[in-house]
């Protein structure tokens, strides 16, 4: 199968894909997502006796990281096998990897190696903590950078002790980054020719993403805590018991304060001193937020949303995973892709949340098998049937 491009926004660009488990395939799917012909690098199964490092083939997780790739296998421990990759990287745009910082090195497959048989290539790497630095040995877990990147201690409810977010944010957003990154890079290339060297952390994808928090401490000089399902510095803003259920509500400023207040027939609560100003509300928010409750209470979480968005006052529900997909705004958009799975059948993936109006892209091809490519890849980067069949029995692929 020669490459099928998703889309043909990035599909002049090769990428050679040396990443695994989340943060790096994360990156990768978003340039073949968007067209690029992405060339995944897998270890020969030979040599992986103890099973994939990530999420298992077939699973759910991995075909949602690992589509609109081909697979190739490749030792890269067996110096004919890097040879190989140099020879690829010759002719690619770009490589990512996730390895720890040494590895690379060790294996001989770092940037400057690559980008001294190819000054135009754009080389990524993302890993835990940095390329330098005291802690570059360390190997990077997602629950790890957030702890270590204070977005645990401002999770949960007051008092609570520390709590992770339900998603690995730190491995999803320097995966991001690394795209982003590379993208920007390959925009440069075409001023200067030249490649370069893009690094991305789970540690500083975090730190990034504390946001207005971290200036809170950086700027203001404050420490922020745990607010639970509470807004840090916004009242009424948070999620609300109804007749049924649970609804979230965001009341920011004094116009939406007023038409709130209005909608939910409360002109006692506008006529409270000490819920004047927004600095009043937070300083009496668990009173304000009993008396709203207490309010709530009357009608089924339906009757209110229907109120609030008559009255501008901007709230949603709280919807379980099954009703996300449930809901019709998110069926318009269509970020629920389907595509024909050879060993799972039609199975629906997360799309792009992302959409361009000349060059869409689509999940044209589902996750490979490990290798499924690599005679065709190799086929066409000039090796010849016998090379192919030479390296096969020397098992470097």
């Amino acid at each position: 199968m020669a490459h099928r491009p998703a889309s043909q926004a990035l599909s002049r660009f090769t990428v050679l894909d040396l990443t695994r488990v989340r943060s790096g395939p994360t990156a990768v799917r978003q340039l073949a997502d968007w067209g690029a012909n992405v060339i995944k690098v897998e270890i020969p199964e030979h040599l992986e006796a103890d099973g994939a490092l990530g999420a298992p083939r077939h699973s759910s997780d991995f075909q949602n990281l690992h589509r609109n790739k081909r697979s190739i296998t490749l030792d890269l421990k067996d110096p004919r096998g890097v040879a190989v990759l140099k020879r690829l990287a010759e002719r690619c745009d770009v490589v990512v990897e996730n390895f720890r910082p040494e590895v690379k090195h060790r294996l001989g497959v770092d940037y400057e190696t690559l980008g001294a048989v190819n000054p135009g290539l754009v080389y990524a790497s993302i890993s835990g903590f940095g390329q330098d630095g005291p802690y570059r040995e360390r190997p990077g877990f997602d629950q790890i950078a957030q702890g270590m990147g204070g977005l645990m201690s401002i999770t949960g409810l007051p008092g609570q002790g520390p709590v992770r977010v339900g998603i690995p944010v730190a491995d999803l957003c320097a995966g991001l980054f690394c795209a982003l990154g590379v993208l920007t890079a390959l925009l440069e290339r075409e001023q200067s020719g030249k490649g370069q060297w893009v690094q991305s952390t789970l540690l500083e994808a975090q730190v990034f993403m504390l946001d207005f928090q971290a200036v809170r401490w950086l700027v203001d000089g404050e420490v922020p805590g745990q607010a639970g399902n509470n807004h840090p510095t916004s009242t009424p803003t948070g999620v609300y018991e109804t007749r049924d259920g649970h609804i979230n509500i965001g009341v920011a400023g004094e116009r939406i304060w007023r038409r709130f207040c209005d909608a939910i027939e409360a002109k006692d609560l506008l006529d409270t001193p000490e819920y004047g100003t927004n600095a009043g509300r937070l300083k009496h928010r668990d009173r304000l937020n009993a008396e709203i409750n207490r309010r709530l209470q009357r009608h089924d979480s339906k009757t209110w949303l229907e109120r609030f968005h008559r009255a501008s006052v901007p709230c949603g529900e709280i919807n379980s995973i099954d009703e996300v997909f449930a809901d019709p705004q998110v069926e318009h958009l269509g970020i629920a892709q389907t595509v024909d799975s050879p060993a799972l059948g039609r199975i629906a993936l997360v799309g792009q949340p992302v959409t361009l109006s000349r060059t869409p892209c689509t999940i044209e091809t589902p996750p490979p098998e490990r290798g499924e490519h690599t005679d065709e890849v190799l086929g066409e980067f000039g090796y010849s049937g016998d090379e192919i069949a030479e390296l096969r029995r020397c098992n470097v692929i």
